[in-house]
């Protein structure tokens, strides 16, 4: 049984056969136009959020720490204030830390809470001497901030009694191998003979020159901050409501409160200005779409009047016609973006296999989100009709006697 259309359709679809070279104009515009926006749209999804990963991996998204000590201005006889020198900040614990620690385990958002204590030291091993920080850390704790496991090359990252956790770079410039030894001095004149129990690479080279993890008692005891701890590392759920939570953190304690959003704030101003352009050449992108399948269905209509007024004449109602050019749009719009939907995906392949990270890994991944591709359906198909609009109404208007005579 042969499959019979309705009339719109049936007609709609006869005039994009008919008018071939047009069609095929059309369609590649709206391909090539559905291949930008999904290309661009997925390539900068994936480079900031590697971005955000790689700068979020090696910190907390909020950290808690001790308010900054301030010296009151005096005032002298004559009731002016004096000028003061801004006070040193010393190395201080939180008060009450944990019931802190417990105030932001439970607010709303916050996944992890971990207690550090972390200051100044020199590592001395033979005659070479590196200035690092000292990271107290009850490990299995600090795991859910920092996925240090990811970032071991050798050994495990835990720590216990003397054993430690250093870089990659410090333990090439100390000459040090797993189960090696190593001393910390610090300015208060104590000292730790440590066995290095896992060697780390966090993509960062200061980091990995720098940072020493130790337990947590043993930089207590060794930078004189006995039961207490410097800062609390957090991390929250959605990355982007990491301020918000600092503020009401901040509002709760009346402490130093910060977010990766005030620590990173030129790479956020980066990423949100990288946001706005690509919407930018988006719009840009789906006006000149439009405007190219208007102008080529307007000139449909011009060539089409002859048989326009014949329809017209045998009894297509203005609303008939309407739709055969409604139709035209809405299937440009939609074949166009499955073509375009299959170019980005051709176009991810090949640039992911030529730009590649310093470590040889791909820029990013050779993939398509579906709520991308769904977007892209959409956004197409509503393209389409809109700009089959203005072409159906002086379709639909057009007089069949005038348009049979012309």
């Amino acid at each position: 049984m042969k499959l019979r259309l309705p009339f719109a359709p049936l007609v709609a679809l006869r005039f994009l056969r008919e008018g071939r070279m047009q069609t095929l104009l059309i369609l590649a515009g709206t391909t090539g136009g559905v291949a930008v926006i999904v290309f661009l749209t997925q390539l900068i999804t994936q480079l900031q959020a590697q971005i955000v990963d790689r700068v979020l991996g090696s910190q907390a998204h909020v950290v808690i720490r001790p308010a900054e000590e301030a010296n009151r201005r005096a005032i002298d006889e004559a009731g002016f204030a004096s000028i003061i020198e801004p006070r040193a900040q010393r190395l201080r614990s939180i008060d009450q830390w944990e019931n802190i620690a417990r105030l932001a385990a439970d607010m709303p958002g916050v996944t992890a809470v971990s207690p550090v204590v972390t200051g100044p030291a020199f590592a001395v091993r033979g005659q070479a001497s590196k200035s690092v920080a000292l990271m107290g850390v009850d490990a299995e704790r600090y795991r859910r901030i920092v996925r240090m496991e990811e970032y071991m090359v050798a050994g495990r990252f835990a720590v216990d009694g003397t054993r430690a956790v250093i870089g990659s770079e410090l333990a090439k410039d100390l000459g040090i191998r797993m189960d090696d030894k190593l001393r910390v001095a610090l300015p208060n004149g104590r000292d730790e003979l440590l066995q290095v129990g896992g060697i780390f690479d966090i993509g960062n080279k200061d980091l990995n020159r720098r940072w020493i993890f130790v337990t947590l008692p043993l930089a207590q005891s060794l930078l004189d901050l006995p039961g207490g701890v410097s800062n609390l590392d957090l991390t929250v759920a959605d990355i982007f409501e990491a301020q918000p939570v600092a503020d009401r953190l901040r509002g709760a304690t009346s402490l130093t409160v910060e977010s990766w959003m005030q620590t990173n704030a030129q790479l956020l101003a980066a990423l949100r200005n990288q946001s706005v352009s690509n919407n930018l050449i988006r719009s840009f992108v789906v006006i000149i779409v439009a405007l190219g399948i208007a102008s080529v269905l307007v000139v449909s209509v011009v060539q089409k009047q002859k048989e326009i007024g014949i329809l017209r004449a045998m009894g297509a109602s203005r609303g008939m016609i309407l739709q055969v050019f409604l139709i035209q749009g809405a299937v440009v719009g939609a074949v166009g973006s499955i073509l375009g939907s299959a170019l980005a995906f051709t176009l991810l392949n090949v640039f992911s296999a030529i730009y590649r990270n310093a470590d040889g890994q791909p820029l990013f991944a050779a993939e398509l989100e579906p709520r991308f591709i769904a977007m892209a359906a959409v956004v197409a198909t509503a393209v389409g009709l809109l700009s089959a609009l203005i072409p159906a109404r002086r379709a639909a208007r057009m007089d069949p006697v005038q348009a049979i005579r012309s």
